[in-house]
């Protein structure tokens, strides 16, 4: 039985709703896991009985943040991560939905596994939005059973930490896919050119001895993808770019009417590949940290529309594959937790104002997953995710909820958190 959802009202958070044009001051009832009503002032009267009323001064309320790359690594590598502890990382985050990336063990290519996630998920903080295989155990070579995967509650389907190498597996992952309204999710790496590379080639990667990954094996990949994307028709959303030339790519595309979107992660607005230091681990990510030009080209497309959504990829491990030499190391980050935090800076730095902040990380993945949020509207489902834009804090790893801590973001200092997070009406993580 779920626990009691006594109704909410959230008063004075300045609330920002995009999709309406909404940013002021005011108060949202939630009642039976809806939204009820929005107003300035809500009379005692016309509340319903036994309403909890939450002050929100100085915070802002979106509509809930949807976090649409994540890898939650159950079933099958649990002492990295399970469902339970990601989700609870989620909510802590500020984020109301996950949707989970299907290189699992075994690999979510089959109604079998995304109907054993949903069950795992159940009562979980957060919502699990699964995404399939776009092939058979993910190796690129025989389509995965899309209608399948969609009956049982996928939202799309992709490769995720593989790239689909066969061009024309892709077209026709691209028309299959389209046929049952799944979003194609590109992870957009030529293997011929990235193959033994662990960091951005140049310079850097030179002087310490490391073999680079060039922008290249990103660019041409998401030239191929656009390319396949506009030939057929279909959808296609690029997974985490960080490369200059791929925003460029995907913006002429946009141009040109391709159906093309796009997401990033908050370390490739963040980061260099300077990060790596001394050979730090934490740091290894695919595709790698790149140069300050490509972060001043991120940021600009997310600024102008280029790039559609905030991602945090988070890619939990244990020390055992990232205490090794930096040639072993896995690649990935945590996520979650910091996701908001950085993207909060773009805001303070004036590269994002705050709608398009919840655009990002709300509205526009709602959207490319074809998934019910992103909307404040009355009648709309009760997800929601309030802000403290002026909450310090320092992330250590005493404060990390997801079960693995592989970041670079340990120690850092950062302002502005998600401090309430509200699923279907429920409170499932607070910090007022």
């Amino acid at each position: 039985m779920a626990p009691p959802r006594p109704p909410l009202l959230l008063k004075n958070g300045r609330v920002i709703d995009p999709l309406s044009g909404l940013d002021k001051r005011c108060a949202i009832l939630v009642d039976d896991g809806r939204i009820a009503g929005i107003d300035k002032q809500f009379r005692a009267a016309s509340l319903p009985a036994g309403t909890r009323t939450i002050d929100l001064k100085g915070k802002w309320l979106c509509p809930g943040f949807i976090d649409m790359h994540v890898h939650l690594r159950e079933p099958g590598e649990e002492y990295k991560e399970t469902i339970a502890s990601g989700t609870r990382a989620a909510a802590a985050g500020g984020f109301t939905a996950i949707a989970c990336m299907p290189n699992t063990k075994p690999v979510n290519d089959c109604a079998t596994v995304t109907a054993l996630i949903l069950e795992q998920a159940k009562n979980a903080p957060a919502r699990v939005y699964p995404v399939g295989a776009i092939s058979q155990g993910s190796k690129g070579e025989s389509l995965a059973e899309y209608g399948e995967l969609k009956k049982a509650g996928a939202v799309a389907v992709s490769d995720d930490g593989l790239p689909v190498s066969n061009g024309q597996l892709m077209r026709r992952a691209l028309e299959y896919a389209g046929n049952f309204g799944l979003r194609v999710i590109s992870h957009a790496e030529d293997l011929g050119l990235a193959r033994g590379g662990v960091m951005n080639e140049g310079d850097l990667s030179t002087r310490l001895g490391l073999r680079g990954i060039p922008r290249a094996a990103e660019d041409i990949m998401v030239y191929r993808d656009i390319s396949l994307a506009c030939y057929t028709g279909r959808s296609i959303h690029i997974a985490h770019v960080s490369t200059k030339e791929s925003v460029a790519l995907i913006r002429w595309a946009k141009a040109n009417g391709c159906q093309v979107t796009a997401e990033t992660a908050p370390h490739y607005f963040t980061l260099t590949e300077e990060a790596i230091g001394r050979y730090d681990t934490l740091a290894k990510m695919n595709p790698p940290l790149r140069t300050s030009e490509d972060v001043a080209a991120i940021k600009a497309g997310l600024a102008d529309g280029t790039i559609d959504a905030i991602a945090s990829d988070h890619a939990p491990h244990s020390p055992l594959e990232k205490e090794v030499e930096f040639d072993q190391a896995a690649n990935g980050i945590i996520g979650l937790e910091t996701s908001v935090p950085l993207a909060l800076e773009l805001v303070r730095a004036g590269v994002l104002t705050e709608a398009r902040l919840v655009e990002l990380l709300s509205v526009n993945p709602a959207r490319i997953l074809g998934v019910t949020g992103g909307s404040l509207a009355t009648g709309s489902r009760g997800d929601l995710t309030v802000i403290d834009p002026e909450r310090q804090f320092v992330y250590t790893r005493e404060k990390v909820v997801s079960r693995s801590a592989n970041t670079p973001f340990l120690g850092r200092a950062f302002q502005g958190k998600g401090v309430l997070t509200i699923v279907d009406g429920m409170i499932t993580h607070s910090e007022l």
